[in-house]
């Protein structure tokens, strides 16, 4: 089966001038993509997309995939659901222009066919090939001047919170969840309700449409606390033990075995034994603690100490000189920067891109495409760990070889290292040094110690950058990142659309796409009134 390509005409009517007129100050976007939608979508992506769907004819005719990429990007641009961009393919005469149905009095695509093509585009990563898309069309339309630009490639990577789309509760409200999700799939399994099976099962709690409800307890006093977890907990058991029995076939294979897990895993990670017998919520915060039912990838994040979120991170890779998002990734909360790093390179890896001189936060440093860009004589521009002890000598005042490996203290000992290693300066030196009351607050008999970093020759040099003027202004040029990451934020928002981690970095990928096509334009324009 031959996928019909997307033919819409180039020139525009004389309505569709009227409408490209007013849109010159509002929703500008509107009118780049109707101006430059068949350069963005040529036969050759065309073709491409067209390799999400069967040859073999069998099936419903799939709709035109450009244009359903099309709308896409505009929901994206418009902030709107499913239901609302369907409605406007016939109310909206600027978004039947942009699609080439202007004037059409019926949808040319249904709410559910929209969805379709989003998992298949999902499915397929084409999703990463419409951002590189919009980065090849600045290419093709010499949106930027290539006299005005360096040679090398200059990339900021940085990230921001995404508070996940899922409900977050606590261990009481996450364990009723999970069981009610047992009981649910255990009632359609049998063709029973809810509430008989809750009654066989022994566990009438989860009866009431709030298990805090069905406790009624002063959840501040703590040995009610303790008695009312211990008494959902024996009901829990009675849960387990008769799924065992009535359904031990179903047990072994989904939808059933999934639910069970999930209560087996909010009760691992949520509860531990009390040593006054019974269980109690556990002290501190299980690592990888998963915080709700919804969404399996939601974790727990900071971005700072005092500032936690629930959900995931958002990455962005950029390129500097051109204001272009290259390549995105999303990450749980929980996980260090550097692990989105693989994601973000073999993304550009796809564009034939290598970068010369990286910007990056220092959760970033020890990923591998630091190492790369070193190995190549490129440029790392990232803020160096301070170095901070108190009121006692920093390692700061400590003079590191790093050609020799040796280390020196301010007041003359000399000891080698290894990187990745904590040095040990010699106790009875240490015990009779005049500076000792401002080196270290350590017993005598023990001597001060300095740890050495792994990356250590790229921290001095990191250190010394920033001690120069051109160093700092260097270090400055991050905000364009910061700039960007604001910027998907105000049109993203802060809270995910979707669930789950694949879904959302096609959220970030369209969001950055768009972002890309506004300065796509925003060049234009600026060319434009220079000529």
């Amino acid at each position: 089966m031959t996928i019909t390509r997307w033919k819409p005409p180039v020139a525009p009517t004389r309505q569709e001038q009227c409408l490209l007129k007013r849109l010159d100050r509002v929703r500008k976007l509107l009118g780049f993509l109707r101006l430059h939608r068949h350069e963005l979508f040529d036969d050759a992506f065309q073709d491409e997309l067209a390799t999400m769907y069967r040859t073999t004819g069998a099936g419903k005719a799939p709709r035109l995939p450009a244009m359903m990429a099309m709308a896409m990007l505009i929901q994206g641009y418009l902030g709107i659901s499913d239901a609302e961009m369907i409605e406007l393919t016939v109310v909206d005469l600027r978004v039947q222009m942009v699609l080439g149905c202007l004037g059409a009095e019926q949808p040319p695509f249904s709410q559910g066919a929209l969805q379709e093509f989003r998992n298949r585009l999902i499915a397929a990563d084409l999703d990463r090939r419409v951002l590189e898309r919009t980065v090849e069309l600045a290419k093709a339309t010499k949106a930027f001047d290539p006299r005005k630009l360096p040679k090398t490639l200059r990339v900021a990577i940085d990230s921001s919170p995404l508070e996940g789309a899922g409900r977050v509760e606590d261990t009481v409200n996450l364990l009723a969840h999970a069981a009610r999700n047992v009981v649910n799939c255990a009632a359609g399994l049998l063709g029973w309700t809810d509430e008989r099976v809750c009654c066989q099962a022994g566990i009438p709690l989860l009866v009431e449409s709030s298990i805090k409800r069905a406790l009624d307890i002063d959840w501040n006093d703590a040995v009610e606390k303790t008695e009312a977890i211990n008494t959902f907990l024996r009901q829990l058991d009675s849960l387990h033990a008769w799924i065992a029995r009535q359904l031990p076939e179903a047990l072994a294979k989904p939808p059933l075995k999934e639910s069970v897990e999930t209560l087996v895993q909010i009760r691992t990670q949520d509860l531990e034994p009390d040593p006054a017998g019974g269980a109690r919520i556990r002290e501190g915060v299980a690592e990888d603690r998963r915080v709700s039912i919804a969404d399996t990838a939601m974790r727990h994040g900071r971005k700072t100490k005092s500032k936690r979120f629930n959900g995931f991170k958002r990455h962005i890779a950029a390129d500097v000189d051109r204001g272009l998002i290259l390549a995105c990734a999303i990450t749980a909360a929980n996980r260090p920067e550097d692990e989105a790093m693989p994601s973000l390179t073999v993304d550009m890896a796809h564009q034939g891109l290598d970068v010369d001189h990286l910007l990056i936060d220092r959760g970033y440093i020890n990923s591998p495409l630091v190492d790369e860009v070193l190995a190549r004589r490129g440029k790392i521009v990232c803020k160096p760990w301070k170095s901070r002890n108190g009121s006692l000598f920093p390692k700061s005042a400590f003079t590191l070889n790093i050609r020799n490996r040796t280390i020196e203290c301010p007041n003359g000992q000399v000891q080698g290292f290894a990187f990745g290693t904590v040095v040990e300066f010699d106790p009875d030196v240490c015990d009779r040094c005049p500076l000792r009351a401002q080196c270290t607050t350590a017993e005598f008999g023990s001597g001060r110690s300095v740890a050495i970093a792994e990356n250590e020759p790229l921290q001095q040099r990191l250190r010394k950058q920033i001690q120069t003027s051109a160093g700092r202004q260097a270090l400055r040029e991050r905000t364009m990142i910061e700039h960007k990451l604001a910027h998907i934020s105000q049109r993203q928002g802060n809270h995910a659309r979707y669930i789950g981690i694949r879904k959302n970095t096609f959220d970030l990928r369209r969001a950055s796409a768009i972002q890309n096509l506004e300065t796509l334009h925003r060049s234009e324009v600026h060319s434009r009134k220079a000529a």
